[in-house]
């Protein structure tokens, strides 16, 4: 399972010690998930495709760590299982604090993603996630302050961008304003009318272009579009905003600055702090 790791903190949560039957101070709910607060706040709970900012840990029978503490980012998903720790995350407020206790064997095969539990377990084995909800927002506004603080390193690089970008469409007779995020969008051809929400799975074919005209990448000599669930961060920024102006069947040119693409690293061919040319389609949606 892909986690968006971001920093280590040494700070020790209280585990709360079971009973052999029916775990001492949880509550169960009808999907046979534990539960035990330490605080509970008031207030909205994440919604689905919300990304979730915690402090947790796992453990198996309060000895064996299987995930130390952290803070990392999850998504806020459909459980993977009845009663897992998705379904325990859903039910948290910003600054809550909880013990969860799950079926391991589910949870090894789930949210581990392994092919089976590991030999040294067993299934009645106590695994338990002790979690603490920092905070929580929507993937549009995670991308959103990751733009801004990228703006906000390199000054410089952004307005030679931008600049540059407004030059470089002005010398190929290209009239138009920039999207609000600071890409380009041009169509070309119109489509049907009906465009994809955050959400939709879409069917996109393309061409890259560095703009001194050298193509990298096209999807029609691979002869099949790429696909992926729009708005969840799955592609660079400029393609999650910009797949969201076209109708289904509707071709047209994206010109993106490098903090909406592949930012002052780059990415394999593509070097750092480019801006990308794409000709797009959206072939289909749903």
């Amino acid at each position: 399972m892909k986690r968006l790791s971001l920093l280590l903190l040494g700070i020790t949560f209280l585990f709360a010690s079971c009973s052999e039957k029916g775990y001492d101070g949880y509550t169960k709910n009808d999907n046979g998930l534990f539960y035990k607060f330490y605080v509970q706040n008031e207030g909205a709970t994440p919604q689905q495709r919300d990304l979730i900012e915690l402090q947790f840990a796992c453990t198996v029978n309060d000895t064996t760590v299987i995930i130390p503490n952290t803070v990392d980012i999850l998504p806020c998903i459909e459980p993977l299982f009845a009663g897992d720790i998705f379904e325990g995350l859903a039910m948290m407020h910003k600054g809550d604090s909880a013990s969860f206790i799950v079926r391991i064997d589910s949870t090894f095969h789930t949210f581990f993603n392994l092919p089976q539990m590991p030999p040294q377990f067993k299934t009645d084995d106590v695994m338990r996630f002790d979690v603490k909800v920092l905070d929580f927002y929507s993937i549009e506004v995670f991308t959103n302050n990751r733009i801004n603080m990228m703006k906000e390193s390199y000054p410089e690089e952004t307005a030679q961008a931008d600049n540059d970008l407004k030059t470089y469409l002005k010398n190929k007779g290209i009239d138009t304003e920039p999207q609000p995020a600071g890409f380009y969008y041009v169509s070309s051809s119109m489509g049907d009318g009906n465009s994809p929400k955050p959400g939709d799975t879409v069917k996109v074919h393309y061409v890259l272009r560095l703009t001194d005209g050298k193509q990298l990448e096209s999807s029609y000599e691979v002869g099949e579009p790429i696909e992926f669930v729009l708005g969840e961060g799955r592609v660079i920024p400029g393609w999650d905003k910009g797949i969201q102006l076209m109708s289904k069947g509707e071709k047209g040119t994206l010109y993106i600055p490098f903090y909406l693409a592949y930012g002052p690293t780059g990415s394999g061919p593509i070097p750092a702090f480019s801006t990308l040319e794409f000709d797009v389609e959206l072939v289909d949606f749903e």
